[in-house]
């Protein structure tokens, strides 16, 4: 099941560019977009992706490079796995008095040496702002939705957000759908056959006659 009303609009990521990032007040000046708190692992295969990945990094890609050398993730007492804070946010956020300019130090070695940055970020940072929800039912059969992420979707914390990219209609400013900027992300999501049948799906709709399709919500509330 997918939000098609999300991914046919032009929602697109404004990290530097209007992102007021996710503090309890609008903080772009900081350029910390949504890895103010660091980035939660979905499970332990995921955490050691990302640390293989982080023993690749230089000191011209990644900021805080030394400090990365004693760990770059931590258990938080209830369980959770999450990458380590420095400066309060992520660890591999570079800042914007680094050398290189403020970002993903995975994602700069990404383009540094022309790789997709999905294997090597945490999932929850390259799925961003989709979320896949998987749904067992008693019959064990499998529900999964991809939706786009919500203030809600982030439990209790996500009232403390000042801002939400998703709630914003100065981030819905992209020249393409977001079926066609994040494809390789869904493709990752769902595989090769489901995402062409997805695209095949969503080309269709687009031939309808203008009018018949309502634009997202943020744009209606915008109009």
């Amino acid at each position: 099941m997918f939000d098609v009303t999300f991914l046919e609009s032009n929602w697109t990521c404004i990290f530097g560019d209007g992102c007021q990032g996710v503090l309890t007040g609008p903080t772009p000046e900081l350029v910390q977009g949504c890895c103010s708190y660091g980035a939660h692992f979905t499970d332990e295969k995921d955490r050691q992706r990302v640390e293989k990945a982080a023993k690749h990094l230089t000191d011209d890609q990644w900021q805080f490079r030394a400090k990365g050398k004693e760990g770059t993730t931590r258990v938080k007492r209830n369980g959770e796995i999450v990458t380590k804070l420095v400066k309060d946010a992520c660890i591999f956020l570079n800042r914007p008095d680094f050398h290189r300019g403020p970002g993903c130090a995975l994602h700069v070695m990404s383009i540094d040496n022309n790789e997709s940055y999905i294997p090597l970020k945490p999932e929850v940072c390259w799925q961003l702002p989709l979320r896949r929800d998987d749904e067992v039912q008693e019959s064990g059969h499998v529900i999964t939705r991809i939706a786009q992420w919500n203030r809600s979707d982030w439990g209790a914390g996500g009232d403390e957000f000042h801002w939400w990219c998703t709630e914003d209609a100065r981030a819905f400013v992209g020249k393409n759908r977001v079926v066609d900027s994040m494809a390789e992300e869904l493709t990752a999501m769902v595989g090769k056959v489901v995402y062409g049948q997805l695209l095949a799906y969503m080309d269709k709709r687009a031939t309808q006659p203008k009018g018949t399709l309502l634009p997202h919500p943020v744009l209606r509330r915008k109009a």
